[in-house]
């Protein structure tokens, strides 16, 4: 059998974890798979993610948050981080939240090694306004 190419790979990806058009959008290089899309992917993977706080400064500005998340067998961390230097929104708790879960969600999925990136993982991966 053939090597699948990484534009089948992706192509079964997509249809294996649910997504439409609308969840997946073109970035300059990468493709940006929007939050309504990492929560399909998530619950088509039965994927369980656990946070903790890592470092939260005084004034809320700066947060650092550790997720483990589990597919199976596989268990895998990594870490959302927010900062005024990375985030323009007043929340920066729930955008480091965001981020941990769109990498550790594509990690596990398949996703991540094919180049494909969350919407919430930088201010500049935001759906171009038409």
């Amino acid at each position: 059998m053939a090597k699948e190419t990484q534009n089948e790979m992706l192509k079964r990806l997509f249809i294996e974890n649910n997504l439409v058009k609308e969840d997946v959008f073109k970035h300059k290089f990468y493709n940006i798979i929007t939050r309504q899309g990492i929560d399909k992917i998530m619950a088509a993977n039965n994927i369980e993610i656990q946070y903790e706080i890592l470092n939260l400064s005084e004034d809320h500005t700066h947060c650092l948050i550790k997720a483990l998340g589990k597919k199976g067998d596989k268990i895998i961390e990594t870490f959302g981080e927010c900062t005024p230097k990375n985030n323009s929104n007043a929340y920066p708790v729930a955008m480091a939240e965001k981020r941990a879960k769109s990498r550790i969600v594509l990690q596990l999925a398949g996703f991540y090694e094919l180049g494909v990136f969350g919407e919430d993982e930088a201010e500049d991966f935001k759906r171009p306004k038409n």
